[in-house]
């Protein structure tokens, strides 16, 4: 049976950096499951579906043509790599996220990326839903200004212009949305080791969790 550990956590707490490390350290496999949500949110835009389409949403979920290679995400054949970063997009993945059909129509694909000899889960409700029994379960977190920030300097890297007040809105109102759904809210496993990484740098936050993969001998 392969070891699975799970990365939890809202948008800009450093979970896909972390999980690229860890992959790195461990050799396994993984899995962004924001992608794919995001990658639902996008083909909801390009047919022009709101939440309000259930039926149409669950139906696209369970035919999603997305497909990953190596750090790109191709919709399509189209690579969406980009596109599926945007404050948009964001919105709607966690508009679409809360509909538990929708959850439930994606929830076997994210299951089927558990192959040997390991698996590293980028997620929201990875360590609660999709794989409860996971051996280790991480849950990040960082005040809503420092995620702005760090989103800010995304863009400007992408030669983008942001309002970090829109930004610092628009996450705090996800983060509600995310939380106090009826579905898979946005809240740490009870077995979750929980890291703020508002005051650390990525390499502080590898070497944490790196400790607690050495202490629960997951290698």
């Amino acid at each position: 049976m392969s070891k699975i550990i799970t990365v939890d956590g809202p948008s800009g707490v450093g979970k896909g950096t972390l999980c690229q490390h860890l992959c790195k350290l461990t050799g396994f496999h993984f899995l962004d499951s924001g992608a794919i949500y995001r990658s639902l949110a996008y083909g909801a835009i390009d047919q022009a579906l709101t939440e309000n389409d259930e039926t149409k949403l669950v139906e696209l979920a369970q035919t999603l043509p997305v497909v990953f290679k190596d750090t790109k995400v191709f919709y399509q054949e189209k690579d969406i790599s980009l596109a599926i970063r945007n404050e948009d997009v964001a919105a709607m993945a966690s508009k679409v996220a809360a509909i538990a059909p929708v959850r439930a129509a994606l929830l076997q694909r994210q299951k089927d990326f558990a192959q040997r000899p390991g698996l590293v889960a980028d997620g929201r409700d990875m360590g609660t839903v999709v794989f409860p029994h996971a051996d280790l379960k991480l849950f990040l977190t960082a005040s809503a200004r420092i995620r702005a920030e760090r989103r800010v300097n995304q863009l400007k890297n992408q030669g983008l212009t942001a309002n970090i007040d829109q930004i610092i809105f628009d996450i705090e109102a996800r983060d509600e949305r995310d939380r106090n759904r009826s579905v898979a809210p946005l809240v740490p496993a009870e077995d979750a080791f929980e890291i703020d990484t508002t005051s650390l740098n990525i390499e502080q936050v590898v070497e944490k969790a790196a400790e607690i993969i050495k202490q629960l001998d997951i290698l």
